[in-house]
């Protein structure tokens, strides 16, 4: 099948995206030929938008992406996949607040948005850290993340651990790390620079009122990966893995497997 790629109707090839990199990234996600967990994506984008300050047309409702994403993804026969959909303000004014927005959106097929996509192997980096500001929470460019997955790649790794400036735990390149030990699962704050996941979200939602585990929100020194017994992570873009290595140290999947599957079915 052809990639699918659909814009905003006022859709600019010469942008503020591409010059300046003023813009924000959101996905949405179809399983099984519906939208789901579509509100959350929703209220996110709106809330980057405004982080941004960008101008939030009128038109823009929930109802608007609903019958957008059906018409352009869902009818268009994809039954499995992610939208990654960018927001950016329009070139050609000295208003930025008050520019028009316009969108560029991609459909990336996927057998299924909630399954664990399969394993990664991961490793710390010191040479680069994330910010903690109102902007380290949502998807706007961010160069340490290019150089990040050029050293992972480099170096044989799936992905790393980006520290902040307190030298703790913020997130991986491309998404959040979730930390399990006994019946914990530990999160970095959105404080330390962690990103804000409606994917992630939801499914700390699930095992929190499924009594799964306990979780906590907290703050990690980067030794304490080494002491979970095992690691999650959870990308709105690149999906869902399990960390099956950092460094000399190996771990289990087998839990987090489980819950995994358990919330893939409350969806059915």
């Amino acid at each position: 099948m052809e990639p699918i790629i659909f814009t905003s109707e006022n859709f600019q090839p010469l942008n503020r995206a591409f010059l300046f990199g003023d813009a924000v990234k959101v996905s949405f996600f179809v399983r099984n030929s519906q939208l789901i967990i579509g509100e959350e994506s929703y209220f996110f984008l709106m809330a980057s938008m405004r982080k941004m300050r960008m101008k939030i047309p009128l038109s823009f409702t929930l109802d608007y992406f609903e019958e957008l994403l059906k018409t352009n993804v869902i009818d268009k026969g994809i039954a499995n996949g992610v939208v990654h959909l960018l927001m950016y303000r329009n070139h050609g004014t000295d208003f930025l607040e008050k520019a028009e927005v316009s969108f560029y959106a991609t459909v990336e097929n996927r057998n299924d948005v909630l399954a664990i996509q399969g394993d990664y192997e991961m490793d710390l980096i010191k040479e680069i850290n994330v910010n903690i500001n109102l902007l380290s929470n949502i998807r706007v460019h961010c160069p340490e993340n290019t150089y990040a997955e050029i050293y992972a790649k480099e170096n044989d790794l799936d992905d790393l651990i980006l520290l902040n400036p307190n030298k703790r735990i913020a997130r991986s390149i491309f998404g959040n790390l979730l930390f399990l030990e006994a019946n914990v699962i530990k999160i970095p704050k959105q404080t330390e620079g962690a990103y804000i996941s409606p994917l992630m979200e939801n499914f700390v939602t699930f095992v929190h009122k499924n009594n799964l585990a306990e979780i906590q929100e907290t703050e990690m020194i980067a030794f304490e990966s080494q002491k979970a017994e095992e690691i999650l992570m959870i990308s709105d873009e690149k999906g869902i893995f399990a960390v099956s290595k950092i460094r000399n140290k190996t771990f289990e999947k087998n839990r987090f497997e489980e819950m995994v599957n358990q919330w893939k079915n409350s969806f059915q």
